[in-house]
């Protein structure tokens, strides 16, 4: 049956075609079994009257307002020809409704005006002799009602289809409008990475130049001081250069920060300080470290932070007020693992992709630019009991 409709929906013309010719039949069928009741020139009249009145079906969604105006020429033929009313005057009705569904305003209320005057023009035209004027009056008022009924139809479905366009047109611009968003969200994130990461770096150049100085004064009068110093430039600037890689390609749009200070990122360790300060504020936080902690690079120890933070953050914002919450940070032999988890009510997903908690991030897309600027992978989403989960695996080593 789908199929049927589909087809149907696709070929609507040939469906009209199909019912213009079941309309023919029907008319030539009854005006056969009316025989001798014609007179001569009505009876000549008839068939092309009849075969026009079909065409206007079969053409009525092509061309609704011509096949409108050659509905009015028929009808006038009628009353000039003195051809009562025949079955293919159906098509009156029909395209009424079509003008007042998908014609312009004019043939609507061109429709309207044809539809209420029909049945009373052809009530004088050809009156019942067998019925007083009360009789009349009842005939005249059962058809005219048919055709209020059609365009009344008509109109509503024009309005229906109308509201409808209404309704795509918006949501194809609220789209437009969020994917523009998430790009302003995702250069905006960018951007705030970028900063962060230029302090990091920047304090990595600063060790290189301290520790350089030093080795260069302690050379000769202490050699392992020396090669101890050599050693720690060396390392911190495989970790500056690891930092300067994820760098690349992201666009910055302001180089400095305007009135602020520079101040120390916040590592892992600091992980453990935001989880009291979240406990103070009176969100119940179980805090676990599993594996052996060591020293990480700048940026995983700062984007482990941020999500942490976020993550916290929506809790208290969305949880409600007897939400509990548990961080763990997982150390493995080639990455940090984080799972922030809480049994609140939750906030719809869609909240965390568009609005960030604090205002500053956007939820979702700042975990994922985050994560993914080490090359890491972020898994979100709600809990089975109820909740809402953050899973992140950051590798220790940068992608290449």
């Amino acid at each position: 049956m789908q199929r049927l409709y589909d087809f149907l929906r696709r070929h609507p013309t040939g469906v009209d075609v199909f019912w213009a010719v079941f309309l023919f039949g029907v008319s030539l069928a009854s005006e056969t079994a009316r025989g001798e009741s014609r007179g001569t020139e009505s009876s000549l009249a008839i068939v092309p009257i009849v075969l026009l009145l079909c065409l206007v079906v079969a053409l009525r969604r092509r061309m609704p307002e011509r096949m409108l105006l050659l509905a009015v020429g028929l009808g006038v033929a009628q009353l000039a020809l003195d051809v009562e009313t025949t079955s293919a005057d159906f098509a009156f009705l029909v395209i009424v409704y079509t003008v007042a569904a998908t014609g312009a305003r004019w043939a609507s209320r061109l429709a309207l005006t044809i539809g209420l005057c029909a049945a009373p023009v052809a009530q004088l035209r050809w009156p019942n002799e067998h019925s007083g004027v009360l009789g009349n009056v009842a005939i005249v008022i059962f058809q005219t009602v048919p055709f209020a009924l059609a365009w009344v139809l008509g109109d509503s479905i024009r309005t229906r289809r109308a509201y409808f366009a209404q309704l795509e047109e918006r949501n194809a611009r609220l789209e437009k409008e969020r994917e523009a968003q998430a790009k302003v969200a995702v250069a905006a994130e960018r951007a705030r990475i970028a900063r962060e990461l230029h302090d990091v770096v920047a304090h990595n150049v600063s060790v290189m130049v301290v520790q350089a100085d030093g080795a260069a004064y302690v050379l000769d009068a202490a050699p392992d001081q020396a090669k101890k110093a050599l050693e720690t430039i060396s390392s911190t600037g495989r970790q500056a250069l690891a930092e300067m890689r994820r760098l690349l390609g992201v666009l910055r749009t302001g180089e400095h920060q305007e009135g602020g200070e520079y101040v120390p990122q916040p590592d892992v360790e600091q992980i453990e300080d935001l989880v009291e300060q979240c406990r103070g504020s009176g969100l119940p936080v179980d805090f676990k470290i599993e594996g052996t902690p060591r020293p990480l690079p700048s940026g995983v120890e700062l984007t482990a932070y941020r999500i942490v933070q976020e993550a916290l953050t929506n809790t208290r914002k969305h949880g409600g007020p007897n939400a509990g919450a548990s961080v763990r940070l997982v150390y493995f032999d080639d990455g940090l693992g984080l799972l922030v988890e809480d049994d609140g009510k939750g906030a719809p997903h869609e909240l965390y992709e568009e609005g960030g908690a604090d205002g500053a991030g956007h939820g979702l897309i700042g975990m994922r630019e985050r994560v993914g600027m080490v090359g890491g992978t972020l898994d979100a989403g709600p809990r089975p009991g109820g909740g809402f989960r953050i899973s992140a695996l950051l590798p220790l080593k940068p992608a290449h």
